[in-house]
């Protein structure tokens, strides 16, 4: 997988630009606020489907512009292809895929793949369950588009049974009437979802513990365990039709907690993921260091699982992560980045020891270095 040319059309502080990537290291360099991690952001939306930095589709567009435009050639082991976004600021993105409109963005996500590595991911190790729930959604939603939809159900139906629980005080009919109808339809994605996430994590030790080998030894050895919202061994969890029971029958049987407290108290969108490091809580007991190390070791393992999965290297997208790490740290996400296509960025000396190629970046202007 290789981006090719990215093309922005009023982006952020970018009035207009065209720039090319090679097949190995590829270097947005220099000072703060001129547009590095601009360009990052928009080359990630192609993956994603959203804005890493958790923006507004709005604050896209330059503020004396109507409307942005993304413009992408990638290819992969198979084929040429191109996706191009308009964004506006009275109506609803537009999306083409090859000439094709989208309608739903949903149905990008999985033609480029992308595994992005910026400072803020330490906080999937240092904080709440949201942030390690996002980054399974997130990667498994890449290889396995039919997650993401079932997820944006769960999230739909969620959001109505939720209605249901707070209307419940003043017309109890109506919940006694339907609740039993949207927890079988929860039921039925949280089982799906949470087989998907088994299997992915199961698949995310095994490599972080590669990882951990690689970076550190013998000395430290990491685990990951799936924390569920409510009592269901592994066994049952894993066999789709079972955890569906067990999930039905936790929400119907719960009824007055739930409208006390006005939410829907169990289910996916309250699961968790214990990380350890030697047997001992990460986000409690890990140094700064090793926290860190673990961050990196988890979107290496995602980078690892999409290769194996699809054969080809995903884009490896670095936001200014080298003035992050140590010295082993370096050394060893420098080798990583040999396998395939990289663009990173840097406002300081970064030594790759490889061919790289820079391009400087000075108020949303991006000049090949030399040129």
């Amino acid at each position: 997988m290789e981006a090719k040319i990215i093309k922005a059309e009023n982006f952020r502080n970018i009035e207009s630009a065209t720039v090319e990537f090679s097949s190995g290291v590829n270097l947005l360099y220099g000072n703060n606020a001129q547009g590095k991690t601009n360009l990052l952001e928009a080359v990630c939306f192609f993956s994603l489907g959203k804005s890493f930095r958790g923006a507004k589709e709005g604050e896209f567009i330059r503020f004396d512009s109507k409307n942005a435009s993304l413009s992408l050639d990638f290819s992969d082991s198979v084929r040429e292809q191109n996706i191009k976004i308009d964004f506006f600021r009275d109506k609803l993105r537009h999306v083409e895929q090859n000439g094709v409109k989208i309608s739903r963005m949903s149905e990008m996500i999985g033609a480029f793949r992308a595994v992005l590595f910026c400072p803020e991911h330490l906080n999937i190790i240092k904080e709440g369950p949201s942030m390690r729930r996002g980054y399974l959604d997130v990667a498994i939603s890449q290889l396995r588009p039919l997650y993401l939809r079932s997820l944006q159900r769960y999230n739909h139906i969620l959001a109505q049974r939720n209605k249901l629980i707070k209307n419940a005080a003043v017309d109890r009919r109506s919940f006694d009437a339907t609740v039993e109808f949207w927890s079988q339809q929860l039921a039925h994605e949280a089982a799906s979802i949470t087989r998907s996430r088994l299997k992915y994590l199961a698949m995310v030790e095994q490599e972080l513990k590669e990882c951990f080998a690689e970076m550190t030894g013998d000395r430290e050895i990491p685990s990951l365990e799936y924390d569920f919202s409510f009592k269901i061994d592994r066994s049952t969890a894993e066999d789709v039709k079972k955890c569906e029971e067990v999930f039905l029958s936790r929400l119907m049987s719960s009824h007055e907690r739930e409208i006390a407290a006005g939410a829907t108290l169990w289910g996916i969108h309250k699961d968790d993921v214990d990380i350890r490091l030697n047997g001992k809580s990460a986000r409690l007991y890990a140094s700064q260091g090793q926290q860190r190390s673990l961050a990196l070791g988890l979107k290496l393992s995602e980078s690892r699982i999409s290769m194996r999965d699809t054969g080809e290297e995903p884009v490896l997208l670095l936001d200014d992560v080298f003035s992050e790490l140590d010295a082993t740290r370096r050394e060893y996400l420098t080798e990583r980045m040999k396998r395939g296509q990289v663009i990173m960025t840097a406002c300081g000396d970064v030594d790759l020891g490889t061919s790289v190629n820079v391009i400087n970046v000075e108020k949303g202007k991006y000049l090949p270095c030399g040129k």
